[in-house]
């Protein structure tokens, strides 16, 4: 039986992120070799190797199937597998690593606003300079599947190898195609984005290979990863509030699932009887539930607690990723 291999950044930000992602979870990732190394293992997940990888590279692992699961951009992704059926699944978005992947040209042309007028300004080029207006970018595949969906042909694609926003001053392209997150980089190199120049809305995906050998053991051991991150994300929603009941508990109850969404963890060992009730409720539901308890019996302080994982009989995430991997 084989562990689960996960790919994670091995440098910069991302795996700043990644890390401090885990350790939320309650896993910590431990690098090999006094940290030089490009192993790691997670924390009380003894079935799970971690393996260090560029975050470009762990795109085309996932690819090739020679890990089980990454986590990396959305936008190298889909750079890497323009068509993602029966290659990768896009298990959960991580709420980090946000970029949006875009079409931007100069300032000064102040009459291209979309794609349209780009391609006005390709084909005007074309007539006057007889070659097609160049394209800088690193992200090839999705640059030509975007600009063919809005029906543009007159350019080149120049790949870019180091900083694309400054390839329009240096000369070697007309207008490029990006990451971005706030604008301030393209605007100080003199470079708008188009209005209708999103290609992508990129954020960091824990992704799952659909083509790597999954046994058993590496099937367990990531519904086991899922659901401690699952449990961890509805804890961060929840609260467990304790109330004493004094009238109708059934009642009470039924009315707090049906408003507030609460649900049932525990009651006393009579049952239907009065005593102290365990309740989980949603954080947006909290206030509802108080008046709820309020007015229909709830008797003397109630109280509320953080939880650090809920987790569910059935987990919606576990279930997604067992119908992906089939």
């Amino acid at each position: 039986m084989s562990k689960l291999v996960l790919a994670v950044p091995s440098k910069g930000r991302l795996q700043e992120q990644v890390q401090e992602f885990f350790i939320d979870a309650g896993t910590t990732m431990r690098q090999a070799a006094g940290g030089r190394g490009y192993r790691a293992t997670l924390e009380g997940l003894p079935d799970i190797d971690v393996t260090l990888l560029s975050a470009s590279d762990i795109a085309s692992s996932l690819l090739a199937g020679d890990v089980h699961m990454g986590v990396t951009g959305e936008d190298l992704i889909r750079e890497n597998t323009p068509s993602l059926d029966g290659n990768i699944a896009l298990v959960k978005p991580l709420g980090f690593g946000f970029a949006d992947v875009v079409v931007a040209v100069p300032q000064s042309w102040i009459d291209v606003a979309g794609m349209a007028d780009l391609d006005d300004v390709c084909a005007a080029f074309f007539q006057r300079h007889r070659r097609r207006l160049r394209i800088a970018t690193k992200y090839v595949s999705l640059t030509r599947a975007f600009f063919a969906k809005a029906g543009i042909w007159d350019y080149r694609i120049v790949e870019s190898l180091g900083a694309t926003e400054g390839a329009p001053a240096a000369g070697t392209a007309e207008a490029i195609v990006d990451i971005t997150t706030t604008g301030a980089t393209l605007a100080a190199n003199g470079l708008k984005t188009l209005e209708d120049g999103t290609i992508l809305k990129s954020q960091a995906q824990l992704a799952a290979s659909l083509t790597a050998k999954w046994d058993a053991s590496a099937r367990s051991a990531a519904k086991t990863l899922l659901a401690r991150i699952a449990a961890r994300e509805r804890a961060k929603t929840s609260l467990v509030l304790r109330a004493r009941l004094n009238k109708n508990p059934d009642g009470v109850i039924s009315a707090l699932a049906k408003k507030a969404g609460v649900s049932l963890l525990s009651r006393p060992a009579k049952g239907n009887a009065a005593g102290e009730y365990s309740l989980l409720c949603p954080r947006s539901g909290l206030m509802e539930a108080i008046t709820i308890l309020r007015r229909q019996g709830g008797g003397g302080a109630v109280t509320a607690q953080n939880a650090d994982y809920v987790f569910e009989t059935e987990d919606p995430l576990v279930a997604a990723f067992e119908k992906v991997i089939g």
